[in-house]
């Protein structure tokens, strides 16, 4: 899918195209919801924030200043909505079930254990956050669930098939500098 193909496909979309807004929706779904899994939302908030991104891209269609940038435009909408509703869920966290709240594994683990590991998902999410932009939305991709394919993924990317392997490398590898830079800076 080149970037012509995508502008084409949004333009359409833009003029009441239902076949093209099929095809943004089948085509972007896969990042849209990789997105939305990194913030761990409950299944009835997860599909809202989906449908809410969806909602966004309708209502903003037809003044998006670069349309075959939409894939990346759908990733900071849904990032930015996940965000908020994971904050605004943050507070609560309705449950009858005591097992929940009464966790072995938070019995098992000590203060400490919790306080570093705390600390060890801040240092990593910090640093995931100094990655480019194009090195995130790939990551994210990446650990979609379900996975998706070498093929989905250079689709909804606008990357080349052959160039996702080394770049997942180059961005991991940067991600392991900036997280030993951490560790040298904390000492």
């Amino acid at each position: 899918m080149g970037v012509g193909d995508v502008r084409q496909l949004v333009q359409a979309a833009a003029s009441g195209d239902q076949r093209a807004w099929d095809e943004l929706v089948e085509r972007f779904s896969g990042l849209v919801w990789s997105v939305i899994g990194a913030y761990r939302l409950g299944a009835a908030d997860a599909a809202d924030v989906f449908q809410t991104t969806w909602l966004r891209l309708v209502e903003h269609l037809r003044r998006l200043e670069h349309p075959e940038r939409v894939g990346g435009w759908l990733a900071t909408t849904a990032r930015r909505e996940a965000i908020r509703v994971a904050r605004a869920a943050w507070m609560v966290v309705p449950t009858e079930d005591h097992y929940v709240l009464e966790s072995p594994s938070f019995e098992q683990s000590s203060p400490e254990a919790l306080a570093i590991e705390s600390d060890r998902a801040r240092r990593l999410w910090q640093a995931f956050q100094e990655l480019s932009a194009r090195c995130q939305e790939l990551l994210r991709v990446l650990l979609a669930s379900p996975p998706m394919t070498y093929l989905e993924i250079a689709a909804v990317l606008e990357m080349p098939i052959g160039s996702i392997g080394p770049t997942r490398s180059r961005c991991l590898q940067d991600l392991r500098a900036r997280l030993a830079a951490r560790d040298t800076n904390a000492m």
